[in-house]
């Protein structure tokens, strides 16, 4: 293909992973990171992205470093993906707006879950609400993601946050928990473990409510911040509901993290041959073809209805 792509934290688990899959589909990939360039340095950046035809920003925590590579991606005139997990930080992205395309949280979180949430509402103008449920064998945190995880609590003032009544409510009750019955069988969840899909989704869909769900054994091993090991498996499941309808999406794969990097080279793959529906930011399922999308992908996220 000859495009060069700028890779920011290309150091990271998740860096390295987008750069192996940049290598994989035939792009040369150009890494960079806080020794060549910080995120409040405007001119190193524009150094870090000479010669790029496109920058994914892999480099948490993102409240730091979403804006300004933002805008240094318009300055040089190349689209912007992230795999940001962060809820206020991808709020922060979709509420400044860009000159450029620019796709924020390209990743296992809120991605994925909002390609899913799009290809499964299909002919449907809006929907009463969306509910994504994340079952992981475990979930063996990175260091980045703790630290992005700690910024969120911390913009929060330690609220827990939620999206009701189509807004984004902050209140302190205790998740609830129950049993979701995934493709493989029932697993414990917590309720309102919101991730980045409660930003995503409804920037661009009509549900007035979107909760995630997390397995109970993932939401303990990550506030344990059990050392990574083996990589998780997972499964995610997308209910919509509209009225007494309710229609549902499923995929399943290992390894949160390394699944990330084909969602995110994909995105740039499409920003970069014209395979796009908007100039500015826009989330996966708002940017791109949401079913086909993931039909390209159904190698390592394999589909279930």
């Amino acid at each position: 293909m000859g495009h060069h792509i700028a890779v920011y934290g290309a150091s990271g688990l998740t860096g390295r992973f987008i750069q192996a899959e940049l290598e994989k589909r035939g792009f040369t990939p150009l890494p960079f990171g806080r020794a060549q360039a910080t995120a409040d340095d405007p001119a190193a950046l524009d150094r870090a992205l000479t010669g790029a035809d496109a920058v994914v920003n892999a480099a948490g925590p993102f409240a730091v470093t979403a804006l300004p590579l933002i805008a240094a991606a318009e300055r040089a005139g190349i689209p912007y993906v992230d795999v940001a997990a962060e809820i206020e930080a991808n709020a922060d992205t979709f509420a400044r707006g860009a000159a450029v395309p620019v796709v924020p949280a390209m990743a296992f979180f809120g991605g994925l879950a909002d390609l899913l949430v799009t290809a499964a509402m299909a002919d449907w103008p809006d929907a009463s609400e969306a509910h994504v449920a994340y079952g992981l064998s475990g979930w063996q945190p990175t260091p980045g993601t703790l630290t992005a995880g700690a910024v969120s609590r911390d913009r929060r003032g330690g609220r827990r946050v939620r999206f009701r009544d189509g807004r984004l409510e902050h209140h302190d009750t205790a998740p609830p928990t129950s049993t979701w019955d995934f493709p493989s069988g029932p697993r414990e969840v917590v309720g309102e473990f919101s991730m980045a899909d409660i930003v995503t989704v409804p920037s661009h869909l009509a549900i007035p409510s979107v909760t995630s769900y997390m397995s109970v054994t993932a939401a303990q091993a990550l506030a344990a911040a059990t050392p990574r090991s083996e990589p998780e498996t997972f499964e995610v499941d997308v209910r919509v509901r509209r009225g007494s309808e309710e229609r549902r999406l499923s995929v399943a794969g290992r390894d949160i993290y390394a699944v990330s990097a084909p969602l995110a080279v994909e995105a740039v793959d499409r920003l970069l041959t014209g395979r796009f529906h908007v100039t500015g930011v826009a989330s996966a399922g708002a940017m791109f073809d949401a079913e086909d999308f993931l039909s390209t992908l159904s190698d390592v996220l394999p589909l279930s209805t």
